[in-house]
């Protein structure tokens, strides 16, 4: 994948952005615990976003560098209608070039350190990126030294 296909896309509608922003406001219990782990670059150093737009969904945390979604699903994601709109989603977001993990709330409640290490394992397993060089500077060959 290219470095031009990995630059996310901000087309947002309004409604989106402003469904993403209430969900920041109302967030869960579990989400409240994951991102009291994941924000300001605390897990491994990554840096992660919350509530999240990608295309027609909004992912609860995403790690852009890694490429990386996590998920956390309540009690009514394990209806099958649930069950195939998760799918549909996940195949969205996999096209776009995301892993996503999936973890139900009571996971994050009763097994907080387990769902903590599978992210873990996951942010080490993503390819690490590349850093961008910086702007306004012509390589020479004296850089290749």
């Amino acid at each position: 994948m290219t470095d031009a296909a990995k630059q996310p896309k901000w087309d947002v509608t309004r409604k989106l952005r402003s469904r993403a922003r209430s969900l920041r406001q109302d967030s869960t219990d579990a989400e409240r615990l994951v991102w009291s782990t994941l924000r300001a670059h605390r897990m491994n150093g990554a840096s992660f976003r919350r509530q999240t737009p990608i295309g027609p969904y909004v992912a609860d945390f995403v790690c852009h560098a890694a490429s990386l979604i996590i998920e956390l699903d309540g009690g009514q994601h394990f209806e099958a209608e649930h069950l195939k709109r998760d799918a549909r989603r996940d195949a969205f977001l996999v096209s776009k070039g995301f892993r996503v993990l999936r973890f139900n709330n009571y996971d994050v409640m009763t097994n907080r350190q387990g769902v903590l290490e599978t992210i873990s394992a996951a942010l080490a397993e993503a390819p690490s990126p590349t850093l961008p060089r910086k702007r306004g500077r012509e390589r020479t060959a004296e850089d290749a030294l």
